[in-house]
């Protein structure tokens, strides 16, 4: 039975992920950790998570001799500390955190050196899909269309564009061969003269509950195609993200991502 930890356990994302851990065959939840301070250490993780008491109390220590394998979503900061305790035990980790700097970036590349790391902006197989037919749209239609992506998520989101709707512009910037630094647009206000065929624009909306809803727009003259993913349940990415450690597990040290989970790269 593969041991998994959640970090973050006692928010939407935590909860979803224990829900997908405790359903899927041959795994179990095995440590769920929170903040320090926070109101729910101590808690049993199966209440939080609506699931019933399942003996797994909510702690603010990660302890490698707990556990076979961390999924974590939650922030730049805690996961790169999580990451220190997983390198230094030599697990495994998922990681669904978003907002990483590219120095922080490039410290998980480090990591992956010496243990095994599945990381991926959304791992929802829909995504997935959809990131492999942009780069096959951008091949056909990326010359000769405008690229916009327009993104949505619910009130509480704190990064922007989500690192989906980033994931999409790099497909598609590496697929035509732009360099995202110069070509994404993240803002538009005022005179702002005609747009660059080059550039590839950002939308962001933050309302209500949405969960996820993503997409890229390429637009010609004469037609308009739209490449489009909503997730209408935290659970596809859950899902997803307990696929991927079920995968991750029996792989050498590296850095991978849902593409090499699916088999598609």
């Amino acid at each position: 039975m593969l041991r998994i930890a959640i970090a973050g356990a006692a928010g939407r994302m935590g909860q979803t992920l224990m829900q997908a851990v405790q359903q899927r065959d041959g795994m179990s939840l095995s440590v769920a950790t929170e903040r320090t301070g926070s109101e729910n250490i101590g808690r049993d993780a199966g209440e939080i998570a609506g699931i019933g008491c399942i003996g797994v109390e909510v702690t603010d220590v990660l302890v490698a001799s707990e556990f076979d394998l961390l999924i974590d979503f939650t922030t730049p900061e805690n996961t790169l500390n999580n990451l220190d305790v997983c390198a230094q035990a030599k697990i495994p980790i998922v990681v669904g955190t978003t907002g990483f700097s590219d120095a922080e970036l490039e410290r998980i590349k480090g990591y992956s050196a010496n243990i095994p790391i599945c990381q991926a902006a959304n791992f929802s197989t829909g995504v997935t899909l959809c990131l492999q037919l942009l780069e096959q749209a951008a091949k056909a239609l990326g010359e000769e269309s405008d690229i916009e992506i327009v993104e949505a998520h619910h009130r509480h989101k704190v990064d922007a564009p989500s690192g989906t709707a980033l994931a999409m512009g790099n497909v598609i910037a590496n697929t035509l061969g732009r360099d995202p630094s110069r070509t994404f647009v993240f803002s538009r206000e005022g005179q702002i003269g005609a747009r660059d065929p080059a550039s590839i624009g950002f939308s962001v909306i933050r309302a209500g509950d949405i969960v996820g809803d993503h997409t890229v727009v390429f637009a010609s003259e004469g037609e308009r195609i739209e490449i489009t993913h909503k997730a209408s349940s935290r659970m596809a990415f859950a899902q997803g993200a307990a696929r991927a450690a079920a995968w991750l597990v029996n792989q050498p040290a590296g850095l991978y991502d849902m593409r090499d989970v699916l088999g598609l790269t």
